[in-house]
């Protein structure tokens, strides 16, 4: 069973700890990581999103971040985007290749295979630039379907209408967003 630590509003670890079957069933605060994983094609930015699994208990079958995941009891974000980049689609990253662009706070309620999911957090985002070719990445089956490279223009506009097929929040894309806008400026 997995466990998840507490937090309070600013992410402040409250020293409490909850299944994450008792976080989603009370909603109560907790931590995730997410990375993006991208790359520049000519002038425009790509990045990779991943296809949930349709076995996931929130947004199954929906494109998402790159990687991402509930950072266990005891573990800090960067260990565990670490990890969730390994498993999740194989990639082997050091914490110098990836770049912390900040935190944000996601709190809804839906019914997903039956049941209401309260998912309450504050995700921590991280951005990977290392070259990444689709074809040598090793997705687990459990977690995800497929890998595809979207243009972070249209996922953004896809977004901001609503798209059934992408379960990105706009506040945390919009972090990705004004890193790569800082980017580009001289």
């Amino acid at each position: 069973m997995e466990y998840l630590d507490i937090c309070g509003e600013l992410g402040n670890l409250t020293g409490q700890t909850a299944s994450r079957e008792t976080v989603h069933r009370k909603g109560l605060l907790h931590r995730t990581s997410h990375v993006w994983v991208i790359r520049k094609q000519g002038e425009r930015y790509q990045v990779l999103l991943q296809k949930r699994s349709k076995d996931k208990d929130s947004f199954p079958g929906m494109y998402d971040a790159s990687s991402a995941g509930h950072i266990p009891a005891g573990a800090e974000p960067l260990a565990s985007i670490l990890r969730e980049m390994e498993e999740e689609i194989g990639i082997r990253a050091i914490p110098a290749e990836l770049t912390f662009i900040g935190s944000f706070r996601c709190d809804y309620q839906a019914e997903f295979h039956g049941q209401m999911f309260h998912d309450n957090e504050i995700r921590f985002a991280y951005v990977y630039e290392t070259p990444v070719e689709i074809t040598d990445l090793t997705l687990q089956e459990s977690e995800v379907e497929e890998v595809r490279w979207f243009d972070v223009e249209a996922v953004f506009r896809e977004i901001r209408q609503g798209s059934d097929r992408i379960c990105i929040t706009a506040q945390g894309f919009e972090l990705l967003l004004a890193f790569l806008k800082n980017r580009s400026l001289p």
